[in-house]
């Protein structure tokens, strides 16, 4: 069998500092669920959830625990406005695949206008940056991924669909994708667009109060609330 050259194989609870059950995030039942199972990590792996079940808590704190900055960046990244992580990253182990790339580069949107800033006044001296706060925000968020995600490493995104119109998100899994496909890159996303969720290949977990369940597109909650709401909208409208 070829031996896997993908960043992480497989995320578990540290050995040396087990995570307090009592008290939050650790009560999150998909956290509770990763750190007493472990998780599995494919070429490409999706989350999605309702707000507040924990995805992005996942994500964030497996982005760390590979050493991407919280806030955006890669694992050289300093930027950091202010500290709201949870803390569940000191709590995971990741055992990765021996001779993998340890690159890497983690994107959520909520902070991106903040990064930018940051960007520009830390200039990388091998590339020459866009001007991101000239761009939409679509636009500038598209152009970050194609100029940072490239050859082998573990690309994380938290929501990024808040950024990107219908024709931005088809072409985010065309960039994943291609990624994917060249073997040495490993995609972790969160969530609630049923586009983004389809990225060929992925791995589908539904987060909520079951923890982590595994599924597939069209089985998931998100992809029969969404076809529901486009076939009917007024049956929706009319409650608010």
């Amino acid at each position: 069998m070829k031996a896997s050259i993908l960043p992480i194989r497989r995320i578990t609870e540290h050995p040396l500092a087990p995570a307090p059950r009592d008290r939050w995030p650790h009560t999150l039942p998909p956290v509770r669920q990763l750190l007493e199972q472990g998780l599995d990590l494919g070429p490409a792996t999706v989350f999605v959830g309702e707000n507040g079940s924990g995805k992005s808590t996942l994500v964030e704190a497996i982005a760390q625990c590979y050493g991407l900055s919280p806030e955006g960046g890669s694992t050289g990244a300093q930027h950091s406005t202010r500290v709201t992580e949870s803390g569940l990253e000191r709590h995971l182990q990741l055992a990765r695949n021996v001779g993998a790339s340890r690159r890497g580069y983690f994107l959520r949107a909520e902070t991106m206008h903040g990064f930018y800033t940051y960007l520009e006044e830390n200039p990388s001296t091998r590339r020459s940056d866009p001007e991101f706060h000239t761009m939409s925000h679509g636009e500038s968020f598209l152009e970050l991924i194609v100029d940072r995600f490239r050859e082998g490493g573990l690309w994380v995104l938290d929501e990024p669909e808040s950024a990107l119109s219908f024709s931005g998100s088809l072409a985010l899994v065309g960039i994943l994708r291609d990624l994917v496909a060249e073997g040495d890159s490993q995609v972790l996303l969160s969530t609630h667009s049923p586009l983004l969720a389809s990225l060929p290949g992925a791995d589908i977990y539904e987060v909520g109060p079951w923890g982590l369940r595994a599924s597939d597109w069209e089985g998931l909650d998100l992809v029969a609330n969404w076809r529901s709401f486009m076939n009917m909208p007024g049956r929706y409208l009319r409650h608010l």
